[in-house]
């Protein structure tokens, strides 16, 4: 049981924050920026399901449940961040992303772009409110797992394979969410390359 009776706490006052082991680390730090994106991506998925939620058909196409579920995996995504991984650490010892949550989206994802219309462009981050919001998260989502990616390179810290899988395919399924809100992709603005050139030659 988590317990926040106390909001704020003072320690943090000189740009140091506490990790999962109790160890500090500054607030500019890379794990802790990592962090912070993939708190900033459940931010931005919480405001997508506002918009998503507006839609007549949002059961229809499963996004609104599938995105509660990933908020909530967004938190275990973030737990798992906070705790530097050990080397002799036990596998269940503590809370990490599991493969099934990557394979939760996977099966997801399959779902909704069985019933997508064929891209014959790239897509520009329109068509309804649902589906804008939706691509920002997604942008917001790829600069998560940027965070991440460059967290894992640094020597002597480590990113779990599942959570670097997780991201990544999270970003993907924002995509195809993004699609379904725009009709399934009918109604798509589609990327027109150079379509503005020249207009005042």
């Amino acid at each position: 049981m988590v317990k926040l009776n106390v909001i704020y706490t003072r320690t943090g006052d000189k740009g140091e924050t506490g990790l999962g082991d109790g160890s500090r680390r500054a607030k500019n730090d890379a794990r802790v920026a990592a962090m912070g994106d993939v708190d900033e991506t459940n931010c931005a998925i919480g405001l997508a399901l506002i918009a998503v939620g507006d839609r007549s058909d949002a059961a229809d196409v499963a996004i609104e449940p599938m995105l509660k579920r990933i908020q909530n995996d967004l938190f275990d995504l973030g737990a798992d961040l906070c705790l530097p991984r050990q080397a002799d650490e036990k596998p269940g010892a503590v809370l990490r992303v599991a493969p099934s949550q990557v394979q939760a989206i996977e099966h997801a994802i399959d779902a909704l772009n069985a019933r997508l219309h064929p891209l014959r462009s790239f897509v520009l981050p329109g068509g309804t409110a649902a589906a804008a919001a939706l691509h920002h998260a997604r942008a917001v989502c790829r600069r998560a797992e940027r965070a991440m990616v460059a967290l894992a390179a640094i020597e002597g810290e480590e990113v779990g394979d599942a959570a670097l899988a997780y991201v990544n395919r999270l970003s993907d399924y924002l995509f195809v969410a993004a699609r379904a809100a725009n009709d399934f992709g009918m109604a798509d603005v589609l990327w027109a390359p150079g379509a503005n050139q020249g207009e005042n030659e």
